[in-house]
């Protein structure tokens, strides 16, 4: 089996992070790259494993969380296909064994919420892992007047904790916003859909979701 430390090594891969992050600097989104990849890899794993998922799956989820944004080189709109397709070309190449990469194709072809939802064990554990990671070292502008909403937002968030909780079979995302750069409501504003595609993806995995901003329980 191809391991997430194998995928790392990959100088192709390597090319199409760099290229995506190049790109969303110059449309002014938010960071992309390898920190959050890095977060994402193993929240997603994390999730499968805290819940005793067998250990080929878990790796499938930390592979495709590393590898779930590389669409963003080719355009943001679309991201999640393209970068869908990438990937399973690259494991191909690779020589990942076809259902594997199958697998995390339709896991990065899901993750994004315009257009997709957990469809697998896979794609609930990207799902929960990506929408969890708001925070302010996400904000590649440094320049506080210019921010947009999605800036204000992130940058807002001085802490981010993602706990997957077994025995009470739910994960919660446990926010810290300094409400002097942005309210709450903002937050829900820009984030519900993400907030609900997460919801809908701890279902699929048996588990709840639970939402914390500043020591109150929202969702």
């Amino acid at each position: 089996m191809i391991t997430l430390e194998e995928i790392k090594k990959n100088p192709e891969l390597d090319e199409l992070i760099l290229s995506a992050q190049k790109q969303l600097n110059a449309l002014g989104f938010t960071e992309h790259s390898y920190r959050h990849i890095g977060i994402v890899s193993k929240r997603a794993g994390d999730v499968l494993a805290t819940l005793e998922y067998p250990k080929e799956r878990i790796e499938l989820a930390r592979i495709a969380g590393y590898m779930h944004d590389i669409g963003n080189c080719v355009n943001r709109v679309d991201h999640a296909h393209t970068g869908a397709i990438l990937a399973y070309q690259i494991l191909k190449d690779m020589g990942m064994d076809i259902k594997d990469r199958t697998e995390i194709m339709m896991a990065i072809g899901n993750h994004d919420e315009q257009t997709g939802t957990a469809v697998s064990d896979i794609s609930a554990a990207l799902i929960l892992a990506d929408k969890s990671d708001v925070h302010r070292d996400r904000v590649v502008n440094q320049n506080l007047s210019t921010f947009d909403k999605h800036d204000k937002v992130n940058y807002a968030v001085t802490n981010s904790n993602f706990i997957i909780d077994k025995e009470h079979r739910k994960v919660t995302l446990d926010l810290t916003i300094d409400t002097k750069i942005s309210p709450v409501l903002d937050y829900f504003e820009i984030f519900m859909e993400r907030t609900m595609m997460s919801k809908y993806a701890a279902k699929y995995l048996g588990i709840w979701f639970e939402l914390i901003i500043n020591d109150t329980r929202l969702l």
